[in-house]
């Protein structure tokens, strides 16, 4: 009983303190909702990013032509033998005819007179594939080694600058998202700690009379921790909503203003990025609290 006595009334004291300081209880939630904004709208800038690259390294192949007059029968257990290797997602066969198809669907669509010339012909007899799909863009390097040493190939064709340039939007998105997210982290410590520095020392006072009756040590330094993980939480609510209506709204432009690229890049849906978002949010903005009230109570309050 007096230990929960004891919590509720620390807990009730971290509530007086918020209301008998509105004004630094007002800049200390402005502060913190201001960094769990600009973390969450970074996360969700990241995670798009790399859902994007995720979405566009799923086109990615890597194609390859058979020697001249092999058989389909050879063709066929060569899709299977590089099927199995490990760094293969899957292999899609193009036969002959229907790489002509597809290039007269591409080409030939607008003046099918052209087409109609080759008769039977298929001037593309000698070009059935494979187009290679990974399980990771980094390891196209060590597929295309493997596919150089394998007999019945002729001929390899790799997307090099697309699989480079994907793999290091994907580096540089996470170091940057990384370094910014630790920036934003002190920073907010920093303020929330000066913002509980300025409650203890308006309560100076009455923390010695706490001292001289012999209070402990969590009885005097806990109303100041919980005013900040209170602080924290309200913090983190209110950049939530907001985010939630600007990400929506984003979404609707972007969808609306850009159809040709929408119809291949998308966004990730609203409960995919808020479903990481919110208890990302909340645990942001407690720690703040608790760390920055911590280390003021820790170097002010000496009991």
């Amino acid at each position: 009983m007096r230990t929960k006595s004891s919590f509720g009334y620390c807990l009730g004291q971290g509530f007086a303190n918020i209301k008998r300081n509105k004004v630094f209880f007002l800049a200390s939630v402005a502060t913190i909702a201001s960094c769990v904004f600009l973390i969450g709208m970074f996360i969700a800038i990241a995670m798009n990013l790399s859902y994007m690259v995720n979405q566009v390294s799923n086109n990615v192949c890597v194609t390859v032509f058979f020697d001249e007059g092999m058989a389909e029968k050879d063709i066929l257990d060569l899709k299977k033998d590089v099927e199995a290797w490990d760094k293969v997602s899957s292999v899609e066969y193009v036969s002959a005819k229907e790489a002509w198809e597809r290039f007269k669907n591409d080409y030939f669509a607008d003046y099918p007179e052209l087409a109609e010339g080759f008769a039977d012909d298929n001037p593309l007899a000698n070009s059935a594939s494979f187009d290679i799909y990974l399980n990771d863009l980094e390891d196209q390097d060590a597929v295309v080694a493997k596919l150089e040493t394998t007999d019945g190939i002729r001929q390899i064709n790799k997307s090099e600058h697309a699989a480079s340039a994907l793999t290091d939007i994907a580096k540089i998105v996470a170091v940057v998202s990384a370094v910014l997210i630790i920036v934003l982290l002190a920073v907010s410590v920093f303020l929330i700690t000066n913002t509980i520095v300025t409650g203890i020392a308006l309560k100076k006072e009455e923390l010695q009379i706490m001292k001289y009756v012999g209070a402990t040590d969590f009885f005097v330094k806990s109303p100041f921790v919980f005013e900040g993980v209170i602080i924290g939480l309200i913090g983190a609510i209110i950049p939530l909503i907001i985010l939630f209506f600007i990400y929506r709204s984003a979404m609707i432009f972007f969808i609306d203003k850009f159809q040709a690229v929408a119809s291949v890049v998308t966004f990730l849906p609203a409960g995919r990025v808020f479903a990481v978002l919110i208890p990302v949010a909340f645990a942001v903005g407690a720690g703040i609290g608790y760390i920055g009230s911590t280390i003021a109570t820790g170097r002010h309050i000496k009991v």
